[in-house]
């Protein structure tokens, strides 16, 4: 099934173009393009100025301060947003937890952490990956024992992105033995609880986008249990529906292909533009093929979506897919830049060989996007469950 936009579609696209045009700093948008670092206080800024206009939580009902927004209008704001080098906020409150709290928190729940999330009060992680429980995460070993009205919790998170600036971390929790996916709860943690240490982990340029999260001894009120105790596989699952939103990447992957394109354009090898050469051109042009496969599908999935028919494996085919296909679009724009592209920002190389900016980034870019295939559940996995639903119906 194809999907024709609908005549408030096209006009919902004119309407996120002109909002984009006008309110996102150009500052911010200047970074996002040539893949420097966003601070903290960038991404704040820009989820103030979503949230202002009631754009900042796309997957929430109206009735609970989101957009309310189809399946089909968050894909036409995330690639409009991807176009326009709009950032891409960071899902655990806006995209994972609130959906979740949405639909197993209590009242109390809801009235307490959705604002605080909208407002950016705060800023939330997720502990779910652990040494030895990453794919396989039903084999996680973080405990949580009650004593009254608390739990203990003792464990090692790992993997937590952006743990360095939240103060609040959603958890999966073993609170009892059996089957793996069974006696596994979700809890919600104050990272200032006494025996919580956040630790960071540093990465190949020296920068911290991931952590370690450790708790010792760690009292956690029971009321911050979200849905029934033993009840979080259930939940976890949920949640990773909502973690996969707009994973495909489409575009990202349109932006990057036409920023190589001018890249290719402007470097000169052996007398001509790298653009001329024949071999890139069918590399290119191979590229560009699997993009439009890749925004067909992608297309044609959520027709399926907005008329309630879509299959669970949608998210994965779409996953491996487009984190192959951004993967091979940074293997060729490496290639393109050649030496330049070596150095590491920040080293003090790039500054001294006065490299174009095209290529101060492009090592950085290459190397933190092989988590691509890795994270929101590894490609092999991935593969895993594509063939499953195929082979065995």
């Amino acid at each position: 099934m194809n999907l024709d936009y609908s005549p408030q579609e096209v006009a919902f696209r004119a309407e996120v173009r002109a909002f984009l045009a006008d309110n996102l700093p150009a500052d911010i948008a200047a970074r996002v393009a040539d893949g420097s670092p966003l601070s903290h206080d960038d991404t704040l800024r820009w989820q103030a100025i979503l949230h202002a206009r009631g754009w900042l939580a796309s997957v929430w009902p109206r009735e609970h301060g989101g957009t309310g927004w189809s399946v089909v209008e968050r894909h036409i704001f995330a690639e409009e947003s991807a176009l326009y080098s709009a950032p891409r906020l960071p899902p655990f409150g806006l995209n994972m937890l609130g959906p979740v709290v949405i639909r197993y928190g209590t009242d109390a729940q809801k009235a307490t952490i959705l604002p605080r999330i909208l407002d950016g009060s705060d800023w939330w992680c997720q502990g779910y990956s652990e040494p030895g429980a990453g794919s396989d995460l039903a084999s996680l070993r973080t405990r949580a024992v009650r004593f009254g009205d608390d739990y203990v919790v003792n464990g090692q998170k790992t993997w937590t992105t952006y743990g360095q600036y939240a103060n609040k971390i959603f958890c999966l929790v073993r609170t009892a033995d059996g089957k793996p996916q069974q006696g596994i709860s979700f809890l919600l943690v104050d990272l200032d609880t006494p025996g919580v240490e956040m630790r960071p982990i540093r990465i190949i340029d020296g920068s911290v986008e991931v952590n370690e999260v450790f708790f010792t001894d760690a009292r956690v009120p029971v009321a911050n249990l979200v849905g029934e105790e033993n009840a979080g596989w259930t939940i976890a699952k949920y949640l990773l529906t909502y973690e996969r939103t707009n994973i495909a990447g489409v575009g990202y992957a349109t932006k990057e292909l036409a920023r190589l394109r001018q890249l290719a354009r402007q470097i000169v090898r052996d007398g001509r533009p790298i653009a001329d050469n024949p071999a890139f051109a069918a590399r290119i042009a191979e590229l560009e093929c699997e993009l439009e496969a890749l925004r067909v599908t992608n297309l044609r999935l959520l027709a399926n979506a907005r008329d309630g028919a879509a299959s669970g494996v949608d998210s994965s085919m779409l996953k491996l897919r487009g984190t192959q296909l951004r993967q091979s679009l940074q293997d060729l724009y490496r290639m393109v830049l050649g030496p330049m592209a070596g150095p590491l920002a920040g080293t003090g190389l790039a500054g001294d060989l006065g490299l174009p900016s095209d290529a101060i980034r492009a090592a950085q870019t290459y190397f933190n996007h092989r988590k691509l295939s890795i994270y929101g559940g590894s490609n092999e996995i991935q593969r895993n469950i594509v063939a499953q639903h195929l082979f065995q119906g």
